[in-house]
């Protein structure tokens, strides 16, 4: 089955020119396509009438890494709950539909061209404390640290997170508490993480503020629109360990 439908697309040549909208009728377009390879298929029409393709980015195509950030229809990964860009189907579009693709927008996502952002600030949270140290050698048994159920489960749910910014393009303030949650409840959870517990939530926020993301606006938004469902208890988490920090170095 095939659907033809409009696309109003974000075009933006650099961040110093002014961008707008581009419309396209994508025709004869197969229902069991992913929206990137619906992108892939327009690109191709694009070149042949001699105009340049559409700027954006994929990697796994399996909704593992969130690089295929895009807001389709005003939604961060489209309408689909739990599902990332490059897994959303145009099966959920029908014949006629008007579709807009924008990239995300907020200060910590400068926008690269088109559909494109920078989002190397979320490595850079991560490199301020979203890790662990251990001591390299040989690897040991996976039972020889005992941890319990209930809490391998919270750390694993906090872990699912991919880093694809959905949170941060959701919300009005453009807060990453989600994502700053995630990873700070997932090592926190851990015995692995008590090492730096203190200074990773500390390091992390501080990161967090350089990077020009707003506080959490307590709509949910971000939990609404997360690919991996990641429950916005874990920003309830990363309060709770801020708290935890502040009242020990006073």
């Amino acid at each position: 089955m095939s659907i033809s439908v409009t696309l109003k697309i974000w075009r933006q040549a650099n961040p110093k020119i002014a961008g707008s909208f581009f419309s396209f009728e994508a025709k004869d377009i197969d229902t069991n396509m992913s929206f990137l390879e619906m992108l892939d298929f327009v690109n191709e029409q694009l070149v042949h009438q001699g105009h340049e393709p559409i700027a954006f980015e994929s990697d796994c195509r399996e909704g593992i890494c969130g690089v295929c950030s895009l807001v389709i229809n005003g939604i961060p990964h489209g309408p689909k709950a739990g599902t990332t860009t490059c897994q959303l189907h145009m099966r959920s579009f029908r014949n006629g539909d008007e579709i807009t693709i924008e990239p995300f927008r907020a200060t910590g996502f400068p926008l690269i061209k088109d559909l494109v952002v920078d989002r190397s600030a979320f490595d850079r949270i991560i490199q301020a404390g979203g890790y662990i140290t251990a001591n390299t050698g040989g690897a040991q048994d996976a039972n020889s640290t005992l941890i319990g159920k209930k809490i391998a489960d919270k750390a694993f749910d906090a872990a699912a997170c991919i880093g694809c910014g959905a949170c941060v393009a959701a919300c009005k303030n453009a807060s990453a508490m989600l994502f700053v949650g995630a990873k700070v409840a997932q090592l926190s959870l851990l015995p692995q993480g008590q090492s730096e517990r203190e200074s990773r939530v500390k390091n992390m926020i501080i990161a967090m503020d350089q990077e020009q993301f707003g506080s959490c606006t307590n709509t949910l938004e971000c939990e609404a629109v997360c690919p991996k469902e990641i429950n916005t208890s874990v920003i309830g988490i990363l309060n709770q360990e801020l708290a935890l920090t502040m009242i020990k170095s006073n």
